[in-house]
């Protein structure tokens, strides 16, 4: 009997500003076992990228877009962006 290998999804992380300056990329691939949320991306990513670990616990991040929360659920092909505080005027 084979092993079934477990359902997985791909996503497109974008890193913005001082995040891409900490991981010294704009962007990558992730490839997380299905059901996946936001919040197991970061813990991906602070693992798997180098200075990954300095990303902060809690950012602004958008789905495709769109803010969500970090529980929010990925898709397959979802990308997902990290959006540093911003000040303006």
């Amino acid at each position: 009997m084979t092993a079934v290998p477990a359902a997985t999804i791909q996503t497109r992380l974008l890193l913005f500003a001082s995040y891409a300056d900490l991981v010294g990329r704009e962007e990558v691939m992730a490839t997380l076992k299905a059901p996946a949320r936001v919040e197991d991306l970061l813990a991906w990513a602070r693992l798997a990228l180098p200075g990954g670990d300095r990303l902060p616990e809690r950012p602004l991040v958008a789905i495709n877009r769109r803010h969500v929360r970090l529980d929010a659920e990925l898709a397959d092909g979802d990308e997902v962006a990290l959006l540093p505080p911003m000040a303006g005027g």
